[in-house]
């Protein structure tokens, strides 16, 4: 492990989403992780403090990005990862190769005709256990589907970014009613896969919803997981799981940013060509 390695963790509280950089203080190599394009969909308006926020930190630590990766297509909120790239264009974007069968079922919701569904719009189609090396720091990703076919977590010395798959523990575990979703998938992801790490791997969440009020919280371990996760604890079962997963989802009302966000995130948050009035608009299909 190279214990050089550091953690920058910045919160959107609008959506809740931790972005993580970590980086190496010598050699000022670095990867982004999950960044928010900021969206208020009254006004239906991009504003970019989030993106500035992160991007500031980087010109002040002098640090290189080599990757913004995204832990899987986000359905609350919009990835910053096309604008940071056009900010520095030597950025790669990175997310699973699954994303393809995310992009395959959201081309045919949204009826986007011109929507290339290889994954072409990432530089990078992640494999799983196929090391990603960014200057000193080795990511290792791990495939975690359930919430999304497409969900990874990701894996850098004992720091674990395990995206949607685990919240908090107090607050437990995604949804899995989205369209290719799996509550047994999850299960396994979990159970199989993040369970069998070291006890004492950090994990670090992609969202914190800050239960009944409680302060900021995005870091805890595998262990504690195990333990204490309210939703899927080490002794839990599968059809347990299943049983409480499916039971909860159908009581969740859609994401707030839902329709926006997949739409552009299914894309590596590249906007729709501009039409002839060089505006952008959005598709949002009707349901009778």
């Amino acid at each position: 492990m190279d214990m050089s390695h550091k953690l920058k963790a910045f919160f959107d509280k609008d959506t809740s989403t931790l972005t993580y950089i970590v980086y190496d203080e010598k050699t000022k190599d670095s990867v982004l992780i999950d960044s928010v394009l900021n969206y208020d969909p009254a006004a239906s308006r991009l504003t970019y403090a989030s993106i500035d926020q992160v991007l500031d930190f980087v010109e002040e630590m002098s640090l290189k990005v080599h990757y913004v990766l995204e832990t899987h297509a986000h359905a609350d909120h919009l990835t910053g990862a096309s604008e940071i790239k056009k900010r520095i264009p030597s950025i790669k974007i990175g997310i699973g190769k699954n994303i393809t069968k995310v992009q395959e079922v959201f081309g045919n919701i949204y009826n986007l005709k011109d929507l290339n569904t290889n994954g072409v719009q990432f530089d990078v189609l992640l494999e799983e256990n196929k090391p990603l090396k960014a200057g000193t720091i080795e990511i290792k990703t791990i495939f975690t589907p359930g919430h999304t076919p497409a969900c990874s977590s990701y894996l850098i010395d004992d720091m674990l970014f395990t995206g949607d798959a685990l919240f908090m523990p107090d607050f437990g575990t995604a949804r899995c009613d989205f369209p290719g979703g799996s509550a047994k998938e999850l299960y396994h992801s979990v159970h199989e896969k993040l369970y069998k790490l070291p006890d004492d791997t950090r994990t670090f969440t992609a969202h914190d919803y800050q239960p009944n009020g409680r302060e900021l919280q995005y870091k805890s371990t595998i262990g504690e997981h195990k333990s204490r996760n309210i939703q899927l604890k080490a002794s839990t079962t599968e059809e347990e799981f299943i049983r409480f997963r499916n039971e909860r989802d159908s009581t969740l009302t859609a994401p707030r940013l839902l329709l926006p966000s997949i739409q552009l995130n299914i894309s590596a948050g590249e906007l729709p060509k501009a039409e002839d009035n060089e505006s952008h608009y959005l598709k949002i299909p009707l349901r009778k």
